[in-house]
């Protein structure tokens, strides 16, 4: 996700500074955010966002933001809670021409194929679904490498034209958070 919103916020946000603070895994996340975010109440600065945003995997999306949101509450500190439904790679399926500028071997009908048309609707894993694409059109065989697959399909993605409905809310967040 690190090396996906390192190539996309500069082009949601135009203009601002961000750092993204990487954890090690989810459960590393939910077990530190509500510190970080205490931390973060005690700084003065007053143009400071805070974001947060985790696949939801497996887990009752309701459940983990009614989490987040807690953990906010706790801290004393407002953030901006979002969740990749159902893993980060879903967004990469709202951008099949992003795709397959990065990798021009993966079909032009994937969009339209039932089982890719919603990206947030994937069943049974987002990125063994793209490992799976990725495969079969010839790339990376004996195993996807995650954040070269992030760095070269986020590089071409437009953030306003993704068809997955958790990237969008994100994007339109993004967008009040700046405003």
């Amino acid at each position: 996700m690190e090396a996906a919103l390192g190539e996309l916020l500069p082009r949601i946000v135009p203009g601002h500074s961000f750092k993204v603070h990487v954890h090690q895994g989810k459960p590393d996340l939910l077990r530190k955010v509500e510190q970080r975010l205490r931390a973060y109440a005690r700084m003065a600065w007053p143009d400071l966002r805070v974001v947060v945003v985790v696949d939801r995997d497996d887990d009752d999306c309701h459940a983990l933001k009614r989490q987040l949101t807690d953990a906010c509450v706790s801290a004393g500190r407002d953030a901006l809670c979002r969740i990749a439904i159902e893993e980060l790679e879903a967004w990469f399926f709202g951008d099949v021409s992003a795709m397959r500028a990065a990798y021009p071997k993966v079909p032009a009908s994937l969009a339209s194929q039932a089982r890719f048309r919603d990206p947030d609707a994937i069943a049974g894993g987002t990125w063994e679904a793209l490992e799976g694409v990725l495969a079969h059109a010839g790339y990376y065989r004996t195993g996807m490498p995650k954040v070269e697959v992030a760095r070269r399909i986020s590089v071409h993605m437009d953030p306003y034209e993704n068809t997955s409905r958790s990237f969008q809310i994100l994007v339109q967040g993004l967008g009040r958070q700046v405003t």
